[in-house]
């Protein structure tokens, strides 16, 4: 049986009503190594070696013809399609005519969006029997978000790094929560935080901040 939680959802429309959507429970990741080993043991036929060359070629020819400006679609599986974000340190382009340019080199592919084939989708729903497991309920915050961002800008003044689980133990927020703030704040020439390392080994830490030149017009 294959577990699902009802989890809370946040108040976007700010009703006061509290929503809940439903999600799988994950058991944990299977490794590419597992799931071809898996592969072979349920498939007669199937050589290891073989899929996992071929695994790897589809990955490098997906990656050459999605950089030329395709999107790549496996029958069965589903489209892949890149998209474009901003490199460290640079920030979006606003549309105003006066805003800064950016030019190719401050753009790259940050993300592959992927969207699941109707057969993938339905053929994971045949093959799965639900057993609910419990509820979970949204850590919420005593603090808003300018008090939550004071709180980190005073402990990067105390400690040279903060993780993750320290704005988690300052803020109150669920791990999820925290970590996509962090990174948000990151991003934020003038919130004073910065970050350095990536993964599990990221850090965030102490930054100037970054100030509008004065208008010396009058």
């Amino acid at each position: 049986m294959t577990k699902y939680v009802k989890q809370e959802m946040n108040d976007l429309n700010g009703s006061g009503k509290k929503r809940a959507y439903y999600r799988l429970e994950t058991i944990r990741n299977l490794s590419g190594e597992e799931f071809i080993e898996i592969m072979a043991g349920r498939h007669a036929g199937v050589n290891p070696a073989m899929v996992k060359q071929v695994l790897y070629q589809v990955a490098e020819d997906m990656a050459f013809y999605m950089a030329m400006g395709y999107t790549v679609t496996l029958d069965g599986i589903g489209t892949f399609r890149p998209s474009l974000g901003m490199k460290r340190g640079k920030q979006m382009e606003e549309m105003d005519e006066n805003a800064t340019k950016r030019n190719a080199q401050s753009i790259c592919v940050d993300n592959i969006n992927f969207r699941a084939a109707k057969r993938l989708i339905k053929r994971t729903n045949s093959e799965c029997e639900l057993e609910r497991s419990g509820t979970h309920k949204l850590h919420q915050s005593p603090y808003n978000k300018e008090e939550r961002l004071k709180l980190a800008q005073d402990f990067l003044e105390e400690h040279p790094y903060m993780r993750v689980e320290n704005y988690i133990s300052l803020t109150k927020l669920s791990r999820a929560s925290a970590t996509r703030e962090l990174r948000e704040l990151s991003k934020q020439p003038d919130s004073g935080i910065g970050w350095t390392g990536r993964g599990s080994s990221k850090l965030y830490v102490k930054k100037e901040r970054e100030t509008l030149p004065l208008d010396t017009s009058h």
